[in-house]
């Protein structure tokens, strides 16, 4: 498999899985935060937004891969590496600091951790 193959199917692949993932988690998303319970985002708008971010997200991890070439199994745990390394300490600090609710941040937390394991794998294998 080529690189801009591989990125291709990261992007898409976090990009369903993402939104498959807080689409069930909805309803409690509206309980935690009101940014979940008020007026959405149109969403072309929300769909060019999460396209670019898994886009950015995919080569960062791509080129990562590539220049570390830690083989499938490492490039897995670097994966976890990462989502501890940023997703939950950022999120952490937002629970200590910004009092947003453990279970809002879980919830994020969930989805970094399945978007950097799969998009990771993905081009772990094309690149």
């Amino acid at each position: 498999m080529s690189a801009v193959l591989a990125t291709i199917g990261a992007v898409v692949a976090a990009f369903v899985l993402s939104s498959a993932y807080y689409g069930a988690l909805g309803s409690r998303l509206a309980e935690l935060s009101p940014a979940y319970a008020g007026p959405r985002r149109p969403a072309a708008a929300t769909v060019g937004v999460e396209v670019v971010r898994n886009v950015v997200l995919a080569v960062v991890l791509g080129l990562l891969v590539a220049r570390l070439d830690p083989g499938f199994g490492g490039a897995i745990v670097l994966a976890l590496g990462l989502w501890l390394a940023f997703p939950v300490v950022l999120l952490a600090g937002s629970v200590f600091h910004e009092r947003v609710p453990v279970a809002l941040a879980a919830i994020h937390a969930g989805d970094w951790l399945v978007k950097l394991v799969v998009v990771t794998a993905i081009v772990a294998i094309g690149f």
